[in-house]
């Protein structure tokens, strides 16, 4: 599935290196559920940023609040309390700069390739010679330059998902929010598309925050790991990843990796063995 927001004529790449503060700010973000009667509380006073060009990603066991935080970050949640704010001005639904890559393509089965990335533009009313150019471009980049006229029924699912990535870089987003947009993967095709997102993203350098499951992935792609606490949703730790770039699946041999890997793994452990027994994903 795929999301974007439009652009405000205010907020170009060009407006944004003029500023001083983060490309996103969230402050002290709650919301609480209420059914039937009974309050759950999902995220507790969470408080992050993510700067320009920064590549952060999201772990903790399920039911800390991950996809919660990222869909009240896109305007689909509203907040209970506190304040989310994206280049400077606090998001909803109706304004920002942002596109969402969730697990499923949703790809349109009777569009093209092409037409599936251009999506987003002709939603725009921005369809022209310059926005098929740019559909290209896109495609180009995520390597299916080839596949333009094929439709998602004969694609692969890494392919499909490929095209997925191409549509969320079609509308020129300055921030990028993925959620575990290679969960439905299988395992190899998952590490296939692990480097070729890190491949994108060192030639374009989106602010992208990712949500994940898998510890190896967040450490591999990311610049900082934000490591969720559960019951209710909150920061417990941000962890800086001193490894350099560029990266690719030998990285993930090496020693401070693994450390990387343990060290996340040690503070949601209890965590995750306790969903397990509450039926939890």
């Amino acid at each position: 599935m795929f999301r974007f927001r439009r652009r405000h004529p205010e907020d170009s790449q060009e407006a944004r290196a003029a500023g001083t503060g983060p490309l996103l700010e969230v402050d002290g973000l709650s919301v609480v559920y209420e059914r039937a009667g009974i309050r759950t509380t999902a995220l507790d006073d969470v408080s992050l940023t993510v700067e320009d060009g920064e590549f952060v990603c999201v772990v903790g066991a399920s039911g800390c609040g991950k996809t919660t935080l990222l869909r009240t970050i896109d305007g689909l949640i509203p907040p209970t309390s506190g304040e989310v704010r994206v280049t400077g001005r606090t998001a909803h639904p109706r304004q920002g700069d942002m596109a969402v890559v969730f697990q499923q393509d949703s790809l349109y089965p009777w569009r093209t390739v092409l037409a599936n990335v251009r999506f987003g533009l002709d939603v725009r009313h921005r369809r022209s010679a310059a926005s098929d150019a740019r559909s290209r471009e896109c495609l180009d980049l995520v390597g299916l330059s080839g596949s333009a006229d094929r439709y998602p029924h004969e694609l692969s699912g890494g392919m499909r998902q490929r095209v997925n990535l191409a549509r969320a870089f079609a509308v020129d987003p300055a921030l990028l929010l993925m959620d575990e947009p290679f969960a439905a993967l299988d395992a190899q095709t998952r590490e296939v598309m692990q480097t070729e997102l890190l491949d994108i993203w060192m030639k374009q350098r989106k602010t992208v925050m990712f949500i994940t499951h898998q510890l190896d992935e967040a450490v591999l792609l990311a610049d900082r790991v934000i490591v969720m606490a559960a019951h209710p949703g909150r920061v417990r730790e941000e962890i800086p990843i001193d490894i350099p770039r560029p990266r690719n699946l030998e990285t993930k041999r090496s020693e401070k990796f693994v450390q990387y890997v343990d060290h996340i793994w040690k503070l949601i452990e209890d965590e995750v063995r306790s969903s397990l027994k509450d039926g939890h994903r």
